[in-house]
Formats: C-alpha cells, sequence, structure tokens
C-alpha cells in the first residue's frame, strides 16, 4: 500500500485554495478548509526525472459524505496517528509526505495570503 497526502493537479482556472479543497474531497469524501501554508516543496524523481511540486496545507476538515465515492485511484482514507505514520514510512509515496508531517508537526505555518491568485 502506498500512502500520500490528497494530491492533484490544478483545474483551468481554479485557485490554489479551490484545488486543495477539491482535491481533498475527491481523495477523502470530507470537506477541507484550509487555514495555513505549511510549506512549498519541490522534488525530482531519480528515476522518471519528473519533477513535483507540493504546497501543504493545515486546516480542519468540516463534514464527511458518508455517500461519496473515492478517486478511482484512492482504495482509502486513512487517519493515522504520528507513530503509526512514522512506522510506515516505507510505504510513502515520495520524501514529500515524510517533508510534510514533520514541518507540521514543528508548527511551521504561513499565512494563506502568501498565494497571490
Amino acid at each position: 500500500m502506498t500512502l500520500n497526502q490528497p494530491a492533484g493537479h490544478l483545474e483551468s482556472g481554479e485557485s490554489l485554495i479551490d484545488a486543495v479543497i477539491r482535491e481533498t474531497q475527491e481523495e477523502t469524501a470530507w470537506r477541507f478548509e484550509p487555514r495555513q501554508l505549511v510549506g512549498i516543496y519541490r522534488w525530482q524523481h531519480l528515476e522518471s526525472a519528473e519533477t513535483y511540486m507540493r504546497f501543504c496545507f493545515a486546516g480542519e476538515v468540516i463534514k464527511h459524505d458518508d455517500n461519496q465515492a473515492l478517486d478511482d485511484d484512492i482504495h482509502q482514507a486513512l487517519w493515522l496517528s504520528e507513530e503509526e505514520l512514522l512506522n510506515r514510512q516505507h510505504d510513502f509515496r515520495s520524501p514529500l509526505v515524510l517533508a510534510c508531517f514533520q514541518d507540521y508537526s514543528a508548527g511551521q505555518r504561513y499565512p494563506l495570503s502568501l498565494l497571490k491568485n
């Protein structure tokens, strides 16, 4: 099993905030309200040489839709404790998962006003 935070792409004309709300809803069935930016990350995959950018947000989950199907490539949405998460590092999709978690745990936060549309 591969573990990742909700992630995806911007749709045409979509703001980054709207994208994180949409992607989280599609991949977890939870309505997420971003409150802060944890960090912006860049990673280049060694084998494919593809470069990935990740924007990590902190916020609140507001409401779960029990009837919503998750995206086809999402098998399950999990809530893991800090210990469970750290014990599953070998399952992370990329090093960005750990970097986001470590920065969040360290209290790193930036205002959403940094993001300009």
